[in-house]
């Protein structure tokens, strides 16, 4: 029995040049995704792993770290120190990302209403968001730091005090003034961001509301805040994530002083797990911060989309 050769050329399966270029591109794709996967596997996955696993033992600078499963979270739950931390961290965050979130909203609206020295003005609002922290944080400490407190002077000048503010030895004041530190430093960065938004918004939206009466407060509550909505959630997220993260502002002015009133997690996990060097115990501190912002991602995801549906 004899085959010709033509009958075994279309037997063979022949691979479409489309697809054979659809292939080079995906191998392609994955060679040029692979340095990033490769940073985030070594610079985040790694780490995590790392702090998840000494988590769970009871290891101590120069021994043997011993598996004691939950033992670190069930002591900092039952911790005074700790708990005080968490309000702290919540309050702190809270305020913080509320506070810039309405500053920076009015200041874009400034912005965008400006009719001349725009660019300059925007440029010089950047600079507490350009200066590196832990400048800016050492020259408000020179600010707040009696008797040379620059803050309290202008205060006392202006009438509104009538004798200095303790302002990084008194509890209270404390946490106002890393709170003002803050919401100084990320203020510029939410007025930018929501000033963009703001100059994306089509102008004859406004035209039309004008020719229709609507004022400045109807423009705002039925044109401005509904677009501004999904830029609103990005900020807000991201404000969260990195306020309750913070370190250097508090480390800087109080250490988590006075009375341990203005611990951040952050700060207390550095003091337990470096300083006193409970490197265990400082892990299970730094893993509280990932509930907390699981929880308030998910309360501005849900407030996100109540006001798609209700636009």
């Amino acid at each position: 029995m004899t085959v010709r050769a033509g009958a075994l050329d279309t037997a063979a399966p022949r691979v479409p040049a489309v697809g054979r270029r659809r292939s080079a591109e995906a191998r392609l794709g994955y060679l040029m995704v692979a340095p990033a996967v490769l940073l985030l596997i070594l610079l985040i996955a790694y780490p995590f792993l790392m702090s998840l696993y000494m988590s769970l033992t009871d290891e101590y600078v120069g021994t043997p770290g011993r598996f004691i499963g939950l033992g670190n979270f069930v002591y900092l739950l039952h911790d005074d120190v700790f708990r005080q931390t968490a309000i702290n961290s919540v309050l702190y965050t809270v305020v913080a990302v509320g506070v810039k979130t309405v500053l920076g909203i009015v200041l874009a609206l400034l912005l965008y209403a400006l009719p001349w020295g725009s660019r300059l003005f925007r440029g010089v609002i950047l600079l507490p968001w350009v200066i590196p922290t832990a400048l800016s944080t050492l020259a408000w400490w020179w600010m707040y730091t009696p008797p040379y407190s620059v803050v309290n002077w202008m205060l006392m000048r202006l009438g509104v005090i009538s004798q200095p503010i303790l302002w990084l030895s008194d509890p209270a004041w404390a946490r106002i003034g890393i709170i003002v530190v803050n919401v100084w430093r990320g203020l510029p960065f939410y007025a930018i961001t929501f000033l963009a938004g703001l100059v994306a918004i089509p102008r004859e939206l406004f035209e039309a509301a004008e020719t229709d009466g609507a004022g400045p407060l109807v423009q705002f509550r039925a044109i401005i805040l509904p677009l501004l909505r999904p830029i609103l959630s990005i900020v807000v997220m991201y404000s969260t994530v990195f306020t309750i993260a913070d370190f250097e502002i508090v480390f800087i002015l109080t250490r988590g002083g006075p009375m341990n009133m203005t611990h951040l997690f952050s700060t207390l996990a550095f003091q337990v797990g470096l300083v006193s060097t409970f490197i265990g115990r400082g892990a299970a501190i730094t893993l509280f911060i990932f509930p907390v912002l699981a929880v308030a991602s998910f309360f501005i995801l849900r407030l996100v989309r109540a006001g798609e549906e209700y636009a």
